[in-house]
């Protein structure tokens, strides 16, 4: 009797031992000291990160997509009062404000309750694990993935596809999903899927690949297109960053001329090369009037 006693000590010991080895489970998230998260992963200890200094963008900020700022707008109110609303997907030209209309809208609505996890694509197989986390909550939550795509045999899509619409498990009422995308099938495209297209009784229906390619981006019921700036658009842009940025303009042709020659370097036209102008050209002139001693 006195062994068994022994015995049973040590191994009540040596469970003591490997439960205080053992990992504990995930850190509960500091739900209020951050607007914003970031989704690490479901093997780290703490998978929900805070991001503590998130994009202070306003929606005035946001200019020359009118239509879209407006359409998305609406759809995060109705969203934030309780009222159906749609997932969105925001697709089209580089560098025309897609994924910055996110963060500006996080920030008009933060105080009333909207947060916004970001998750890239390599995570979206666990979104399950997310939705999951994120039923009992009182707040609203936007899941952001930003410049999504796919390729054709990539979990991640089957995995967006089926919390979109499909999966058994119906969708907190809380939670949205918003994604930025420079295509709007998510998936790359080939000349021979069109091929496979018929005509039956007047009508085109589309091959197998193209339809299952389309299928994704269907299951978003709000698509906004961003298309390309023209030289007038650019050109208001700048204006408004250098405004912002309390750079003189009394000379505005001729920072017309340097905004028109930076767009040309880089090929392109968008709302963020005119930030990176803006930036450049007041960093430029700040500088230019700071005494050589004064760095």
């Amino acid at each position: 009797m006195e062994l068994l006693a022994q015995l049973i000590a040590r191994a009540s010991e040596l469970l003591d031992r490997l439960e205080r080895r053992m990992p504990s489970g995930p850190a509960e998230p500091d739900w209020e000291g951050a607007i914003a998260f970031r989704w690490r992963g479901a093997g780290h200890a703490s998978p929900l990160q805070p991001i503590r200094n998130p994009h202070r963008l306003a929606l005035a900020d946001i200019l020359c997509v009118d239509l879209q700022k407006g359409e998305l707008d609406r759809n995060t109110r109705q969203f934030i009062q309780g009222l159906p609303a749609n997932n969105a997907l925001l697709w089209g030209s580089k560098g025309t404000g897609k994924s910055s209309l996110i963060k500006a809208l996080l920030n008009e609505y933060a105080s009333v309750g909207l947060r916004v996890i970001e998750v890239d694509r390599q995570h979206l197989v666990e979104l399950p694990d997310i939705l999951e986390l994120l039923y009992p909550r009182s707040e609203k939550f936007i899941l952001f993935s930003d410049d999504l795509s796919f390729e054709a045999d990539d979990a991640g899509y089957k995995a967006l596809k089926s919390t979109l619409e499909g999966s058994f498990s119906a969708p907190p009422a809380n939670v949205l999903i918003y994604a930025t995308s420079n295509r709007r099938h998510l998936l790359p495209e080939y000349h021979e899927e069109n091929l496979q297209a018929r005509h039956i009784e007047g009508e085109i229906h589309q091959g197998e690949a193209v339809e299952e390619k389309i299928s994704l981006s269907e299951r978003f019921g709000l698509w906004l297109s961003f298309y390309p700036f023209n030289q007038d658009q650019y050109l208001d842009i700048v204006r408004y960053w250098l405004d912002k940025l309390h750079t003189p303009l009394d000379d505005w042709e001729a920072v017309r001329t340097e905004a028109l020659r930076f767009a040309l370097q880089r090929g392109s036209r968008s709302g963020r090369v005119a930030w990176q102008f803006a930036k450049d050209w007041s960093g430029r002139m700040q500088l230019d009037m700071r005494p050589v001693n004064n760095p």
